[in-house]
């Protein structure tokens, strides 16, 4: 936003968009705090327009208060750290060369600063890790302070530092790196879903109202104000709300529509609008001071000024605002806002916008299409190599003459070989064409045949591991109108997911059932269960729970997303009813045979 210029830099911190970012990144906090062996620890990320926030912090309630989600200029940290003792991928000041402003940068504690033994720390010493982008750039910092011994790490103790520090460093930049990419991922489906609702729109009314919606959701405002210009540049009739209340303009919003939007649309630009900007050249003071006085009436803190058009012409504005407490405008949602006023302009004066429909479209399909086959063709392969090297790896298990050191070789190379030809089936089944359900031999399949096999199978597993696996079928029959391959890996996964999160001692019982039409599979675990939060993103690829207890366990995150897409083939679904701490039920429906 700083080639904008009526979008300067914020006076005020708000919340980070990304819940789950958030909590990862205070997972990553609290595990350096136990391992370091401090009592506070903070993580804090540059924003677009350079200022640092911190983002989470473990350490003493007076310390989260001042610090979590505060403001600082960037500039006199790396002025600080380039006076910092180099710890490798530590920094640290001692409290003689710290030249930053307290006030300014954060929260120090009361302990005593005279009369201090030789090598206790200071409350005033700094010791963070900085972080960085491949290409150099800084993203932010993780400070670490209140040694819990009371004092400045040694030798040996900088080298677990430099380790947990660099470790965690790695896992912050990708934190936020996704945080960043799930942003643009957002405004592009926003953008995405704007283009798609536009197509076969007849009238500029019914572009805004099918659009409004989705540029609503799409920037998380809390409503959307669409105001049209009339050939004469006034404002021309009323004013268009998504997602609050009927809105009336006084006339020095009329002023700033009718004057600001052909300029803004001119120098495609935009502008924000809250108490603690400066005021748009185009306003006076009194209509400045009406603006901001008619939005906080609404209990508007921030409208986020977008003007509509297309090649020469302003056909309006856009208008999005948020309540106070909401977050500031980003750069990437301020330049994807200018993106969307240019779309609305187009769908608004001529048909091309169905053109560039018609284009986006086709690329996101070829993209899906070009993931597809590259999955599947590196899978195949993979699968042929590996094909070799378990073969020959089961040759050289039959030589009698190996020692006892090269047979444990052959045989970890035989697991690790096995462990990752699954990978490659997993994937192979997971990319199979969306019409492979017409390919498949669907065929009346024995569901309870299918369960007590697979029991069986994982019999020594779940004994090994003190488990009760059991299966409970009835004396009928259940069948199910399937092909046998994919029932046993519905099966397979189901029982192999409640074999991995259930604790010793807990109990997994699968059951069949005829329902009306439909065949039921029911998998249910004492385990440890799912949060609500994740269920919704359970069946996706590569989804992995943030569960602690869950991470601990490995896994590829394929196992659920091959069982819905296989059932989901066969014109089936799926269920799940879980919470954390409590265990899991999975139902599989199929259509009976």
């Amino acid at each position: 936003m700083s080639e904008t210029p009526d979008l300067l830099p914020p006076v005020r911190a708000s919340r980070w968009s990304d819940r789950q970012s958030r909590d990862a990144l205070q997972a990553i906090a609290e595990g350096v705090a136990e391992v370091a062996g401090f009592d506070l620890v903070g993580i804090s990320a540059v924003r677009d327009d350079g200022y640092l926030q911190t983002l989470v912090i473990v350490g003493p309630e007076d310390a989260r208060r001042r610090l979590i989600d505060s403001l600082a200029p960037v500039a006199p940290l790396i002025e600080q750290l380039e006076q910092a003792d180099d710890w490798g991928a530590l920094k640290f000041v001692p409290h003689d060369r710290m030249i930053l402003d307290i006030d300014t940068w954060g929260w120090t504690s009361d302990a005593p600063r005279d009369h201090l033994p030789a090598g206790a720390w200071h409350p005033d010493d700094m010791l963070v890790a900085p972080l960085e982008a491949a290409d150099g750039t800084f993203l932010g910092i993780i400070g670490i302070e209140l040694p819990r011994d009371g004092m400045v790490p040694g030798p040996t103790q900088r080298q677990t530092l430099d380790l947990t520090a660099r470790q965690a460093c790695r896992a912050v930049i990708t934190t936020l790196e996704r945080e960043r990419l799930a942003e643009q991922v957002r405004l592009a489906g926003a953008a995405a879903d704007i283009v798609r609702l536009a197509v076969g729109t007849r009238s500029a009314n019914e572009v805004l109202a099918e659009c409004g919606p989705a540029i609503t959701q799409g920037f998380r405002a809390a409503s959307l104000w669409v105001q049209r210009l009339g050939p004469d540049r006034r404002c021309d009739g009323p004013l268009f709300v998504d997602g609050g209340p009927t809105v009336r303009l006084p006339s020095g919003v009329g002023a700033l529509v009718a004057a600001h939007a052909p300029r803004a649309w001119e120098r495609q630009c935009v502008a924000v609008i809250a108490p603690e900007r400066p005021v748009p050249g185009v306003l006076g003071g009194e209509q400045h001071a009406e603006v901001i006085a008619f939005l906080a009436s609404l209990d508007i803190e921030s409208l986020l000024f977008i003007p509509v058009g297309a090649g020469r012409e302003c056909f309006g504005v856009l208008g999005l605002t948020r309540a106070p407490g909401g977050a500031e405008w980003s750069e990437e949602e301020a330049a994807a806002a200018l993106a969307i006023g240019r779309d609305l302009g187009r769908a608004v004066s001529n048909a091309r916008v169905l053109e560039r429909e018609h284009q986006l479209l086709d690329e996101l399909r070829d993209i899906a299409d070009y993931k597809g086959r590259l999955v599947a063709t590196v899978s195949h392969e993979l699968k042929n190599p590996l094909s070799a090297i378990l073969g020959y790896a089961e040759i050289l298990a039959g030589e009698p003459g190996l020692s006892d050191a090269a047979r444990a070789c052959v045989a970890a190379i035989e697991r690790g070989g096995g462990r990752l030809a699954r990978v490659v089936d997993d994937l192979l089944l997971l990319h199979e064409p969306a019409d492979a359900d017409a390919m498949s031999t669907s065929q009346p399949v024995d569901l309870g045949q299918a369960v007590a096999e697979v029991v069986e199978l994982n019999g020594p597993v779940a004994r090994g591991r003190r488990l009760t696996l059991r299966a409970d079928l009835p004396a009928v029959p259940v069948l199910a109108l399937a092909d046998p391959r994919d029932v046993d890996h519905v099966v397979t996964n189901l029982v192999g997911n409640a074999l991995k999160y259930t604790p010793e001692g807990g109990t997994i019982a699968v059951t069949v059932e005829r329902d009306g039409d439909e065949a039921v599979l029911r998998c249910t675990d004492d385990g440890i269960g799912i949060a609500e939060e994740e269920q919704a993103h359970l069946f996706e690829e590569f989804f992995r729970s943030t569960d602690p207890a869950a991470v601990a366990q490995p896994g590829t995150g394929l196992g659920l997303a091959i069982v819905r897409r296989v059932v989901e083939r066969h014109g089936g679904r799926i269920e799940v009813d879980s919470a954390l701490g409590r265990g899991s039920t999975f139902r599989v429906f199929l259509p009976a045979g």
